[in-house]
């Protein structure tokens, strides 16, 4: 595996080379793949958050980077396609997140199932993944999406085509260290007038989570908004969301609120504290979440 530099950012669909981390792809055999990705010691969005670790969500942006990387070099996706995630999920110890001071070289190792085509082009696909950190496997994942055309594209998303991003209705954000954020515009949620409910608020110009074009919210804004409202219904700033399952069920659009829930769940085996979101929009479920929270 070669960790010398990140490659090409448009096969990752980033703007700013600094935002890639992945390095490498050994296609190893048919639909199994080796990816390189390096984590650096310090991100302006992934921090790490808490000083020991680095952030859990980072790990998930590594492997939506390595999927989409590989759907191109080896599966010939051509450049221009939009990718739509159906389901995401990842696993992975808190000890193989720990920081060491230096930029931390991770391999995923992926396999390909449910290869789905259209005519010659692939259509969409599940990727499973599991993670290596100095040898030491430290988690998996897992990553279903379909993938189209730029005329399919616009013809699915109609007049949200090439939408610009903008908030519908801005509320203040809750306090960025009750989320574990020293930036206000890191922060994603906003309280509303109802007890329990929250609305999603971002930033369009954020450098990070809008990093480059999109005519809707991004799933991995989503994730991250869940994840602060996990912290909110644990009560810690500084929990960890070291498994996460995240569902889609529709696109979360610009020009209309998108309501957050959320609900405990049955604490896991491990003590983890779970928690299941609900992104509602136009009074419809748009995503779901649900985050084990290993407390601080």
């Amino acid at each position: 595996m070669d960790f010398q530099q990140t490659i090409p950012r448009n096969l990752v669909h980033r703007a700013a080379v600094s935002e890639v981390f992945v390095t490498d792809l050994n296609i190893l055999g048919e639909g199994r793949f080796e990816i390189g990705a390096q984590w650096p010691r310090r991100h302006s969005f992934f921090g790490p958050l808490t000083p020991a670790s680095h952030d859990p969500l980072l790990y998930a942006e590594t492997v939506r980077q390595a999927g989409l990387l590989i759907a191109h070099r080896a599966y010939g996706v051509p450049m221009g396609y939009s990718f739509l995630s159906d389901w995401k999920t990842y696993d992975v110890d808190q000890a193989g997140l720990a920081t060491v001071g230096r930029p931390v070289d991770v391999v995923l190792r992926a396999t390909a199932h449910d290869v789905q085509a259209r005519g010659k082009n692939v259509a969409g696909m599940r990727f499973d993944f599991d993670c290596f950190r100095d040898g030491h496997h430290i988690g998996t994942a897992s990553d279903r999406w379909r993938c189209v055309s730029s005329a399919v594209y616009r013809r699915v998303r109609g007049e949200h085509f090439a939408a610009t991003p903008f908030q519908a209705g801005v509320l203040p954000t809750v306090e960025p260290a009750l989320v574990g954020r020293d930036r206000t515009g890191d922060v994603l949620v906003a309280e509303t007038e109802v007890p329990g409910v929250l609305a999603l608020r971002f930033d369009p110009d954020h450098a990070v989570l809008f990093d480059h074009v999109v005519d809707h919210v991004p799933a991995m804004v989503l994730a991250e908004a869940a994840r602060q409202t996990a912290l909110l219904q644990v009560g810690d700033p500084a929990a960890l969301p070291v498994r996460a399952e995240f569902e889609f069920e529709s696109y979360v659009e610009f020009d209309a609120d998108c309501l957050i829930t959320a609900e405990e769940l049955e604490v896991a085996a491990d003590g983890a504290r779970v928690v299941r979101v609900v992104f509602e929009q136009n009074g419809d479920t748009a995503a779901v979440g649900t985050l084990a929270m290993r407390l601080s």
